[in-house]
């Protein structure tokens, strides 16, 4: 999708829309191409918009209507899927993924300036304790980012999922807790129902999440956002924990844990 044209004059465009048309992007984008081959009216009933309004979206790019927009969708799909189909037969493929991936975490780290990885970083390391959650795949980041917290400081955990433990969770959240949620598109209702939970009972949000505006950003005390993902059917991962990574120097910095780090090192040698 990256080196797709038409989303990429959807991204584009999308920082200057009203919020009906950002609506319907999200929605293009959340499953492109297959969303724009529906009914102008099933698109605009996905994006919780009118017809006219999602009508004007494809207006504002150029087209002359919504099938012309349709049409051009149809072109680039079925000019991608030759590219695809000569890559997967080269053995020039991955290298090019690669170079991708590159570019990636170039504009991936970039996104994240010192002084936003220092303000993260103050949160974590003060903190009374951390909660991490993410989606299907970002849960993945969360993970990492408590298992190797948890070795820095106490009070690090990850937000549980079976609902009543969540609910015994937010029971005894407050101003000093700080929740980390890793949401991307298509962004989790699990993980929104928890952080708007413990946002009304103060505890302060870290939110990572892509360039479309995750519905939380409202709630975030720190928002950090992550350029497009990278091209290609694997979702970046490497992206998100790279970030996390950077989080995690910026904290240790803060915390000092050697000695910490030794105590934990001298239980699990114990223990085995």
């Amino acid at each position: 999708m990256e080196n797709d044209p038409i989303a990429g004059r959807l991204g584009a465009v999308y920082p200057e829309l009203p919020p009906g048309e950002r609506a319907v992007v999200r929605v293009l984008l959340d499953d492109y191409p297959f969303a724009a081959l529906g009914s102008l009216r099933s698109l605009a009933e996905r994006a919780g918009v009118s017809p006219p309004t999602a009508s004007r979206l494809f207006d504002r790019l150029g087209f002359e209507g919504f099938a012309a927009f349709q049409a051009a969708v149809r072109d680039g799909a079925r000019d991608r899927s030759q590219l695809l189909e000569h890559v997967a037969g080269s053995t020039t493929g991955l290298g090019q993924a690669a170079e991708e991936l590159r570019a990636g975490l170039d504009g991936t780290l970039g996104a994240v300036p010192e002084a936003l990885c220092h303000q993260v970083a103050g949160l974590l390391a003060e903190a009374r304790t951390v909660w991490a959650l993410g989606g299907p795949l970002s849960e993945l980041a969360a993970e990492y980012l408590i298992r190797q917290l948890a070795s820095l400081r106490p009070g690090a955990h990850r937000v549980p999922g079976p609902v009543p433990a969540r609910a015994r969770t937010v029971l005894d959240l407050g101003p000093s807790d700080v929740v980390v949620a890793y949401d991307f598109r298509r962004y989790s209702p699990d993980t929104a129902r928890f952080v708007r939970a413990a946002h009304e009972r103060g505890a302060r949000l870290v939110l990572v999440t892509d360039a479309w505006g995750s519905p939380l950003a409202a709630q975030a005390e720190v928002l950090i956002s992550l350029p497009r993902e990278a091209s290609g059917p694997i979702a970046p991962l490497a992206h998100e924990i790279a970030v996390t990574e950077l989080l995690l120097v910026a904290t240790a910095a803060r915390l000092a844990p050697a000695r910490r780090l030794a105590d934990l090192d001298r239980l699990t040698r114990s223990l085995s």
